[in-house]
């Protein structure tokens, strides 16, 4: 069983610098081959060993790089050497035939320079509106694709930045990408990415950590095991998450290019913005894990219909996630600069520039809202009754100022203690304590 081993290592032939290989499934470039440096084994005859490394040549792999020992991996294939065949008499294809193959091969290829020819439309298997186009020659005319994508429901938010994503994709300007979405939004972006634009994305979560340990060892990181990546919000801001993302990211620069990641995708981004309440916004935990990931990310682009929830701290605060270097926390934002950055689309204003389906009916059903009246019984409106009325007691109290001292004391159930300028109010159950009172037993 061993001599048969060795004749099995023995007849795999290795490559050499320069040959196209397939390891992984996958199309791989030679840039280097390295033998060990163990003497042969006398006695089994089995020859030393050989360290491979090669480079990516699939589309969607563009700068990714394979190190393995060639000996011990399976499936392993050298591609033997290809040219073109040579032109023989008889062979020549029609005219018409070059033309369209010529044709082709110019749409295909994507002029870096030139931003108006996109190639992510012809690339995808969607029907794509005008209006969707938007996003992508915006991000093509940054620097950096900072953008918050803030269109109507059922617009095609993740239709628009699928686009972004393939067009970049395309022209090298971005390899990694991470999707940090709702935990029930991680596999509708899987599908969209795969069905629609062809691009493997992978699912990080705690089964994935599990299944890379078991398969590459213990010391691998999930966040650099695949450069498209999809990640749960609620799982990133989560402590085994963070430690993770902290073993990418110590050490790391994001002042500095190149940054540890090019594409960051943040879909509802309102469920990570601060909870701002007149004059401050408190970070959540969802904010604090953008803010650690969010500088270490070329191009940004930020998802949500409903972006400002009315408050300016907390809308000012998610403007400084996306673009530091245009919006600051706090400071009324440049209606100049919000216009950069801000893609916003209503189905009321696409009815009136669009024109209608082939039918004749309109791209986008009318919304009307109607009251409709409901009898309600009699004791359900005592109910109602009742809970205005404590509602009305306790926004009155929450609302009285003190006449000393500042409003941080004011909260609901307060109550005025006379003679103390500082300590103007306390809880009723506190003043009870105080009092002699005994506090009531569950």
């Amino acid at each position: 069983m061993t001599s048969t081993a060795t004749t099995d290592l023995a007849s795999i032939p290795v490559p050499e610098l320069g040959q196209v290989v397939r390891c992984r499934d996958r199309v791989w470039a030679v840039n280097e081959v390295a033998p060990s440096s163990l003497p042969q084994d006398p006695i089994s005859g089995t020859r030393p060993q050989h360290l491979v490394r090669m480079s990516s040549l699939e589309d969607d792999g563009f700068g990714d790089e394979l190190t393995v020992i060639w000996e011990i991996e399976s499936g392993t294939q050298v591609i033997p050497h290809q040219e073109l065949p040579r032109p023989e008499p008889g062979r020549l294809d029609a005219p018409e035939r070059l033309e369209a193959f010529l044709d082709a091969v110019r749409w295909g290829a994507v002029a870096t320079a030139d931003s108006r020819a996109l190639q992510a439309p012809f690339r995808s298997g969607i029907t794509i509106e005008d209006y969707q186009l938007d996003p992508v020659v915006r991000a093509l005319s940054m620097p950096r694709a900072n953008l918050l994508i803030a269109d109507d429901v059922g617009l095609g938010k993740t239709i628009e930045a699928g686009l972004v994503v393939q067009e970049l994709l395309l022209r090298h300007r971005a390899r990694t990408v991470v999707v940090v979405c709702p935990a029930g939004l991680c596999v509708k972006w899987e599908e969209e990415m795969r069905d629609r634009f062809g691009l493997e994305f992978r699912i990080v979560n705690t089964d994935a950590v599990r299944r890379l340990r078991r398969d590459r060892g213990v010391g691998a990181n999930v966040f650099t095991s695949f450069p498209r990546l999809i990640v749960s919000i609620d799982w990133l801001k989560d402590r085994r998450a963070q430690s993770l993302l902290d073993e990418v990211l110590s050490g790391a620069d994001h002042r500095r290019a190149p940054r540890k990641f090019d594409l960051l995708i943040v879909d509802e981004v309102h469920s990570a913005a601060p909870s701002g309440r007149g004059r401050y916004a408190v970070d959540s935990l969802r904010t604090k894990a953008i803010q650690r990931l969010a500088p270490h990310c070329e191009h940004r682009l930020f998802l949500s219909a409903t972006p400002h929830n009315g408050y300016r701290e907390s809308f000012t605060a998610l403007l400084e996630l996306l673009d530091p270097q245009r919006f600051a926390r706090g400071v009324d934002p440049n209606p100049e600069q919000l216009a950069r950055v801000l893609v916003r689309r209503l189905k009321r204003e696409l009815r009136e520039e669009l024109p209608p389906n082939p039918d004749g009916t309109p791209r986008f059903a009318d919304r009307r809202v109607e009251a409709m009246p409901v009898a309600y019984p009699d004791d359900e409106r005592q109910a109602h009754e009742l809970l205005g009325r404590y509602a009305d007691v306790s926004t009155a109290r929450a609302t009285v100022r003190p006449a000393l001292g500042d409003d941080r004391h004011c909260r609901p159930g307060a109550e005025r203690v006379p003679g103390r300028p500082h300590d103007s109010y306390q809880s009723r159950p506190h003043q009870d304590l105080q009092q002699g009172s005994q506090p009531r037993r569950a």
